[in-house]
């Protein structure tokens, strides 16, 4: 969780507030009551663990106070986007914590449904989408490479637009390295507080061509590279594609010029001669 946040959150909290975190296996955030997450209780906390420092080369202390105030019993171990109601009631929930979970997630709309459902406030944090559309993080890869969302928040909205696997494929369709380097902190992420629900949904495009035009379009507007760079290289493929459509119109030329040969051919290796075909029946 941005570090910032936590203390709001905690300011927003009264001590008998009921406090649910989604998806905090790996740095559960302490003050929350509950805890639902696929993975265990007895494997907790594998970012803020001291002991696993060594293994992972970093370490990231817990968040949201000193103490956990979940226990094993309201550790709640399950697959959240099985389609299953959360076991609590409508709005049972004083405050619903999501923090770097919704991107990782197969059904992100189902477990949005459901915060709204039962909480009656809350926090939600994921990457940004130039954090998300940047390379430097893992090599060979845009982004996280078991990130499934491009996510963008506005207006108390939540958009989710799937991380199609075009985004690797090109330089055009992200940001360098050298991008992600300097962008600061409040940059790499985004987050929403809500009061009573927050409206989200799910954005699709069809087809490699649109893909391709959306993924561009951000790195443009975002002016991760050089406009002229962009231009060049756009200019570049209509070339490259004019002359892929000439090549195939001549090469298509010339097979249609060599069956016509070859019929011609056929003609006149037959048995009768030329002569003996223009000759009258009657000679």
């Amino acid at each position: 969780m941005y570090e910032p946040n936590v203390e709001k959150i905690l300011k927003r909290l009264g001590p008998d507030d009921k406090v649910l975190d989604i998806g905090g296996w790996a740095r559960p955030f302490n003050r929350a009551n509950y805890v639902i997450d696929a993975e265990p209780y007895e494997t907790r906390s594998y970012f803020s663990d001291p002991r696993l420092a060594s293994v992972r080369g970093w370490y990231a202390p817990a968040q949201g106070g000193e103490r956990e105030w979940f226990t094993k019993e309201t550790w709640i171990q399950r697959d959240i986007c099985a389609r299953e109601p959360f076991p609590f009631a409508d709005k049972e929930i004083d405050f619903v914590i999501c923090s770097q979970t919704l991107e990782d997630l197969r059904d992100p709309l189902w477990v949005c449904s459901e915060m709204v459902r039962v909480g009656k406030r809350g926090y939600i944090e994921v990457p940004s989408r130039l954090a998300e559309s940047s390379r430097g993080i893992e090599p060979n890869q845009v982004g996280w490479s078991h990130h499934r969302w491009l996510i963008d928040i506005a207006d108390n909205h939540v958009y989710f637009t799937m991380k199609y696997h075009k985004i690797h494929s090109h330089w055009r369709f992200s940001m360098p390295a050298r991008y992600l380097r300097k962008l600061p902190e409040t940059a790499r992420n985004q987050w929403l507080f809500w009061d009573g629900a927050f409206s989200f949904s799910e954005t699709t495009i069809h087809g490699p061509d649109h893909i391709a035009v959306m993924l561009e379009d951000f790195v443009r507007r975002n002016q991760a590279y050089p406009k002229w760079l962009l231009d060049a290289h756009q200019s570049l493929r209509q070339i490259t594609s004019f002359a892929v459509r000439g090549s195939r119109k001549v090469q298509r030329l010339f097979r249609r010029l060599g069956a016509e040969h070859e019929s011609v051919s056929a003609c006149t290796t037959g048995k009768s001669s030329p002569a003996s075909i223009l000759r009258s029946p009657e000679e």
